[in-house]
């Protein structure tokens, strides 16, 4: 484990418990709908991608949900003096491994799979 990533856990486990929970406040899909339908997933590089096409829905919830991803990443990589791309990834590796059993995630293999 790097120096960055043992010293980043305290401060990004309340970052994820957020993100967990950011929901397009106009959409009536919510996040936990979203991916629990198979719609949406988790990916490696921090972000929230939309499943096979998927529908009108579930891209704007990716891309609210996306949109308020960057902000916090940046708010803390510039706290922290890093990159916006480490502070994702570092939170992307965490979001795959926490997704629950049924939705999907993308690992930096590229494809999609159903935990």
């Amino acid at each position: 484990m790097t120096f960055f990533a043992r010293r980043s856990v305290a401060w990004l486990l309340p970052v994820l418990a957020v993100l967990a929970l950011v929901a397009a406040p106009a959409a009536s899909l919510t996040l936990d709908q979203a991916k629990s339908k198979g719609l949406v997933g988790e990916q490696a590089d921090g972000y929230l991608g939309v499943v096979d096409g998927g529908s009108a829905e579930a891209k704007s919830l990716a891309k609210d949900v996306n949109q308020k991803r960057r902000t916090s990443y940046k708010e803390i990589a510039d706290k922290r003096g890093t990159s916006v791309e480490a502070v994702a990834a570092l939170a992307g590796a965490k979001l795959v491994k926490r997704a629950p059993r049924g939705e999907y995630v993308r690992g930096t293999e590229g494809g999609w799979v159903k935990k």
